[in-house]
């Protein structure tokens, strides 16, 4: 699922590409993916709209629009962003005033696409923890006190903290040398504050790359992000740590497969 650095990345892409440009037609291949309102509503009140400005909050894109109304995206699992899209794969396809096509891929139907009066009503949004860039040093601290939660599991919370998925709680907890399975109230002072930096820097890089693209996500152009080739640990099972050579392990944590370095991190 695109995480933070992801969704920022389209955000940006976004901005400089469709800021301004009218929705003039609005094609549903399948309308499973409209989740709000009806279909035809939904085509009706997004003709004509200009695009106003583009948000995003944790993994969420918004697409303020000029009459009013909130376009927000959800990419979830596989849910991609193209322009200008040739439709060949879209779930539904917006008509930009340039002649060209925005495209909602989604080959397994997961995203959602919601189109509403108010963005902070959606349950989602009200339900999210803060960023991590939004956040001071004492106040994560705080927020790992007396937590009995795994570190990794609590990381990848959007009600406790939101933005991180499974990549970069992985990336993040290495380069700070601390265990996934670690509870986050053993975590010493100097941890925490290690672990702080990383997670923020972890995520300055990836957006200066574009992305991880690990399995579905593409940037808006439809090329991959560039972020991949500086993992220091997530996909590289059975590879050397590039602190101390060991070889890096898969571990099944919460569900989920979880990568780590048995030596560096305790």
């Amino acid at each position: 699922m695109p995480e933070l650095p992801e969704v920022e990345t389209i955000k940006r892409e976004l901005e400089k590409s469709v800021v301004g440009k009218k929705i003039t037609d609005v094609c549903v291949h399948h309308p499973l993916v409209i989740r709000q309102p009806s279909v035809g509503k939904f085509k009706k009140e997004l003709a004509g709209a200009a695009i106003k400005k583009v948000l995003r909050k944790a993994k969420l894109l918004i697409l303020e629009l000029s009459n009013g109304k909130f376009l927000a995206i959800h990419l979830k699992m596989t849910g991609q962003l193209v322009y200008p899209g040739d439709g060949k794969k879209s779930r539904v396809t917006f008509r930009l005033s340039d002649g060209k096509n925005l495209d909602f891929n989604d080959q397994r139907m997961f995203g959602e696409l919601r189109l509403v009066d108010d963005p902070q009503s959606l349950k989602f949004i009200q339900e999210l923890g803060p960023e991590p860039f939004d956040l001071k040093l004492e106040q994560f601290k705080e927020m790992l006190a007396g937590k009995k939660t795994k570190i990794k599991p609590l990381l990848m919370d959007q009600k406790f903290i939101s933005g991180i998925g499974n990549l970069y709680a992985a990336e993040s907890l290495f380069r700070a040398k601390i265990h996934p399975e670690r509870q986050a109230q053993s975590l010493s002072d100097k941890e925490k504050e290690a672990l702080f930096t990383e997670i923020r820097e972890v995520l300055s890089e990836a957006i200066k790359y574009g992305g991880s693209s690990v399995d579905d996500y593409v940037r808006l152009s439809g090329k991959k992000g560039n972020y991949v080739s500086h993992h220091q640990v997530y996909g590289r099972e059975g590879k050397p740590c590039v602190r101390c050579k060991a070889p890096i392990k898969r571990v099944a944590l919460a569900g989920r497969g979880t990568f780590l370095c048995p030596k560096c991190q305790i």
